[in-house]
């Protein structure tokens, strides 16, 4: 079976993102948003897991803090769902410490309180 990149995964989850948006609009709350991308996503055959649980460790114990990836695609790409005004630094710093917790190289935060979602995305990679 042929495995994709993480770049040639994102532009599947754009596109699917941007196809949710213009069905649904802004105005939702982000559960409404994560059921549809998630559907929208599986109906193209892609692996799709949502809240995930991040494990966090401290001195070999597990803080069991409740931390949860939104979606994860193939294993490989994080998706942080948004309905907020912007895209803030707090959302990239969460989303950069869920990418090194997890030692993923990709995540897109996708916010939907946008009139058009290429203006809600928002790629953050980590240099593992």
């Amino acid at each position: 079976m042929f495995e994709l990149s993480e770049n040639e995964l994102s532009e599947k989850i754009i596109g699917a993102a941007i196809e949710v948006h213009k069905e649904l609009n802004s105005g939702l709350l982000e559960s409404a948003y994560e059921a549809a991308l998630f559907f929208k996503l599986n109906s193209l055959n892609l692996l799709v897991q949502k809240q995930v649980p991040v494990e966090t460790m401290y001195k070999g114990h597990s803080l069991n803090v409740g931390f949860r990836l939104d979606l994860l695609v193939e294993e490989k790409v994080i998706i942080e769902l948004k309905v907020v005004d912007k895209i803030s630094n707090i959302h990239l710093a969460q989303t950069l410490i869920y990418l090194k917790l997890c030692k993923k190289k990709l995540a897109l935060i996708l916010n939907f309180n946008v009139r058009y979602m290429n203006l809600g995305i928002k790629r953050v990679v980590n240099n593992l």
